[in-house]
């Protein structure tokens, strides 16, 4: 348990920053299923439609700090390449 002040303070900005991440990943989650269901659908126009706005979301959490740069790279890049599949 925290005991001064300085510690009681970053306990509550570590609580905060952790609900803002898990809502900010969980919120990705939700758009990158969205994609590969249409993708799995093979609805090629959704699935381009939706993996802009999941590409987006992804770059988005990136700023903000709840993914690494490599992480986002390598999610963008894996369902990009499950939609451009679809036209092949």
């Amino acid at each position: 348990m925290a005991n001064h002040p300085s510690a009681e303070k970053r306990n509550r900005q570590r609580i905060k920053r952790t609900d803002r991440n898990r809502a900010v990943k969980s919120s990705v989650r939700t758009i990158v299923k969205k994609v590969r269901l249409a993708v799995q659908g093979k609805d090629k126009a959704t699935a381009e439609a939706l993996l802009k706005e999941a590409v987006s979301a992804i770059d988005s959490a990136k700023s903000k700090g709840v993914f690494h740069k490599s992480t986002a790279a390598r999610r963008v890049g894996r369902l990009s390449a499950s939609v451009s599949k679809l036209s092949a």
